[in-house]
């Protein structure tokens, strides 16, 4: 099968979601409503690891958090199923 590059360039202009995951906790709801301004929820990922970056839901790459300015900013360092530098694939 053939992409033509004209068709595909239709497909470029698609607004999808792109999610940054920092990470999970599993917990009860009884834990939820009594999460309140000063809680604090452990998530599994350690602090040092990469965050996963998400398009509509797929994962498509691993990333760090960067600051630019006054704002957040992400750096990606590998693309899903692709090696980074020095690690396997993702």
């Amino acid at each position: 099968m053939t992409i033509h590059t004209r068709g595909f360039d239709l497909l470029k202009e698609v607004d999808v979601r792109l999610s940054v995951e920092l990470g999970r906790a599993d917990l009860k709801l009884k834990d939820v409503l009594a999460l309140g301004e000063d809680s604090v929820v452990m998530l599994d990922r350690l602090t040092d690891e990469l965050l996963d970056v998400m398009v509509n839901g797929k994962l498509i790459a691993r990333g760090e958090i960067v600051a630019q300015g006054n704002r957040f900013g992400l750096r990606i360092v590998e693309m899903a199923g692709r090696p980074a530098p020095d690690q396997g694939a993702v």
